[in-house]
């Protein structure tokens, strides 16, 4: 028997982070899936363990500052793809304003950092919700497109082509195909 699952990796992280930290004994606050306040000073000591208890889980501490900027604009990136309501404004324009610098600033840290740019990295983006939809929504790909604000299908369809080397209608077929193997198995 199979067991198909769908995860939120925010609502995980935060989880995650929550638990574990909530063993240390300290006062803290999870911002987001990749930000942590602390409300106290933490021992050296402490700080380590919190490190190593977390890196097992997958968490890196960042502690360079162009790092951490790099790290808000990609969180910043994902929840402007990824909310129910896409922004009515440009990307660069709502990550300027969401992060209180210029894009072109912006822009220049991310690439620095990544060897990628900006626009890149939402195109990644756009093509993980658009594979995302196509597996757990009934859309179309009409549907989709105009849901992350493609100007079209075939828009849609080269970027998805250029990014994973198939169309999404390929993709589609599969996931049908996939869909339909398992039945078999089950029955």
């Amino acid at each position: 028997m199979k067991l198909f699952l769908k995860l939120d990796t925010n609502a995980l992280a935060k989880k995650i982070l929550d638990e574990k930290l909530s063993d240390f004994n300290i006062k803290f606050e999870v911002i987001n899936a990749s930000e942590v306040l602390f409300l106290e000073n933490i021992p050296t000591e402490t700080y380590h363990q919190i490190t190593a208890v977390l890196e097992e889980y997958g968490f890196e501490i960042i502690e360079n500052q162009k790092n951490i900027l790099v790290q808000k604009i990609k969180d910043a990136i994902i929840e402007m793809v990824f909310s129910e309501e896409a922004p009515n404004v440009k990307s660069s324009v709502f990550l300027a304003e969401k992060l209180d610098h210029s894009y072109g600033y912006l822009s220049n840290i991310f690439s620095e950092v990544t060897y990628t740019s900006i626009e890149n990295f939402i195109i990644l983006q756009k093509i993980e919700l658009t594979k995302h939809l196509i597996i757990n929504e009934n859309l179309s790909l009409t549907e989709i497109a105009f849901k992350l604000n493609y100007s079209s299908v075939a828009h849609l369809s080269t970027q998805f082509k250029n990014t994973t080397g198939i169309t999404p209608s390929a993709f589609q077929r599969i996931i049908a195909k996939r869909r339909e193997i398992a039945t078999k198995n089950i029955n």
